[in-house]
């Protein structure tokens, strides 16, 4: 197991597979250093979606859980991007957060934190990036969280 496996089996995650596509366009795109990563939409462990919209349904902690599971799709896609050689990847460059929430719903950073802990815990100060958590009044099948990211490879 790698170092960023080991890491995420100290706190009790795994990454899933990495998810296929849902329509025309690809996971990933590599081009020059940086890996692009496609929108990654929250889902459990079993790959059931975890949908709903924060202020309403969802409250800042389940919001949180939401984007965690964002990111551990976006490693995964990472490190099938990089053939699973975690020593190929310099550092998260970007993550960008999208929040189903009420209009009146001011915490998206907060729920985007679940993503951006999750790479710095996995990462260590090369999982440290620039953000941004965006309010959004609906996403793709009602799921509670989007998130996309750049990673910068060596």
């Amino acid at each position: 197991m790698t170092d960023v496996e080991t890491r995420l089996a100290t706190l009790g995650l795994s990454l899933p597979d990495a998810p296929a596509p849902a329509a025309n366009y690809v996971p990933y795109v590599i081009s020059g250093s940086h890996v692009w990563i496609s929108g990654q939409i929250s889902r459990d462990a079993q790959g059931g979606l975890i949908t709903g919209k924060l202020g309403a349904e969802l409250d800042v902690a389940q919001g949180a859980a939401a984007a965690q599971a964002c990111a551990l799709a976006i490693l995964a896609q990472l490190r099938a991007a990089v053939g699973g050689d975690w020593s190929r990847v310099a550092r998260a460059v970007k993550l960008v957060g999208f929040v189903n929430s009420t209009a009146d719903f001011t915490d998206q950073p907060k729920v985007v934190n679940g993503a951006s802990d999750l790479l710095v815990a996995a990462l260590g100060d090369a999982g440290r990036h620039a953000r941004s958590a965006v309010s959004a009044v609906s996403l793709p099948l009602g799921v509670a969280v989007e998130a996309e990211a750049v990673f910068e490879l060596k």
